[in-house]
């Protein structure tokens, strides 16, 4: 291989996303440097926090530098090692970005790191294994931390977080109750992730009725929520927390395109002295390896069954991740590069 094709941020939204925000490039590969590794990247994840990072305004991390590749999670297979600890035929996992090939320095702390898909199928690695998948555990093994016996919430419950979220919490004896985006991705929380029940959202006009369907799937209340969404979601599970429940909160993708999401009843959080904390995954280092070692060891068994979507081809991930913005995939999105 001399060259390497890759999609880089054009332009910054102003309102939503769309395909003329970026650029597919094609560039020549340069040697590798000392210490650098050549990775051929075989899968790349698309999340939503990536919305976040095309604006320029302030935020948990730097924005996405105009005319630079994409960020994005990827695994694939060393091709290429100027660093001891890697060989070519390697599989790793790091932030590639959005290209078919990257290259590493293998130095800096956790740019890279060995997986075995021997049995975990490799692309697992960027969502129940992987970010996704230790997010999920994290929310709800720090923050949640729930008991046998209580209930725990979760939105966007069929996507690569929520599903997790709901797998670990049935694993430590919780009523769970997802809340999804239409009839087939409720179905597969209730039937192959195991959920106690699922909301269809989009069956309730506004989050007054939406917190009735969940009166009716929580007859003991909410102890713990894992929020995705936000807006008229979060509304909902507010009306119907516990005193002393807890709220994880990960993602707000209802405003990625930059809409204010303000709270309706905020004096429910003092009225029942409820732990709300947004958090991070990517600062929690020290809780990875007990997440990924449980999230392994579910997948691995068959017991936790992670749905993907899977686009074809570098060029179509804008695309990919626009549909991911509007809950056009079902489970994790990914961009298969080979």
């Amino acid at each position: 291989m001399t060259t390497n094709t890759r999609i880089v941020l054009a332009a910054r939204p102003q309102g939503p996303a769309g395909l003329e925000h970026f650029r597919l490039e094609t560039v020549a590969l340069e040697p590798l440097q000392e210490g650098q590794v050549r990775v051929r990247h075989h899968y790349l994840s698309l999340d939503p926090y990536m919305r976040g990072r095309m604006n320029e305004g302030k935020s948990y991390a730097a924005p996405q530098p105009l005319n630079e590749v994409m960020i994005g999670g990827t695994v694939g297979e060393v091709i290429e090692s100027r660093h001891p600890r890697y060989t070519p035929g390697d599989w790793v996992v790091g932030m590639g970005g959005w290209q078919q090939i990257g290259v590493v320095d293998a130095n800096q702390v956790g740019a890279l790191h060995k997986v075995d898909p021997t049995h975990v199928p490799l692309s697992h690695y960027l969502g129940a294994v992987g970010m996704p998948g230790v997010t999920a555990w994290y929310g709800l093994v720090r923050i949640i931390d729930p008991q046998p016996g209580q209930t725990v919430t979760v939105s966007a419950a069929s996507g690569a977080v929520g599903s997790a979220v709901g797998v670990l919490a049935k694993a430590r004896g919780c009523r769970v109750v997802g809340i999804a985006g239409g009839p087939d991705k409720c179905a597969y929380v209730r039937e192959e992730l195991g959920f106690d029940d699922c909301i269809d959202h989009r069956r309730y006009p506004d989050y007054l009725a939406l917190a009735q369907a969940l009166k009716a799937a929580c007859p003991q209340g909410i102890d713990g929520h894992f929020e995705n969404v936000g807006g008229a979601v979060l509304d909902a599970a507010l009306l119907r927390s516990n005193a002393f429940a807890r709220f994880a909160i990960c993602g707000m993708i209802a405003g990625y395109e930059g809409q204010p999401l303000p709270l309706l009843n905020p004096a429910l959080i003092l009225v029942n002295r409820l732990r709300v904390q947004g958090f991070i995954v990517s600062e929690q280092m020290q809780d990875w390896p007990p997440a990924l070692a449980e999230l392994g060891q579910l997948v691995g068994s068959g017991r936790f069954r992670p749905r993907e979507t899977i686009a074809q081809g570098i060029e179509s991930a804008p695309a990919a991740f626009l549909g991911l913005l509007k809950g056009q995939n079902f489970g994790k999105q990914l961009v298969r590069l080979i």
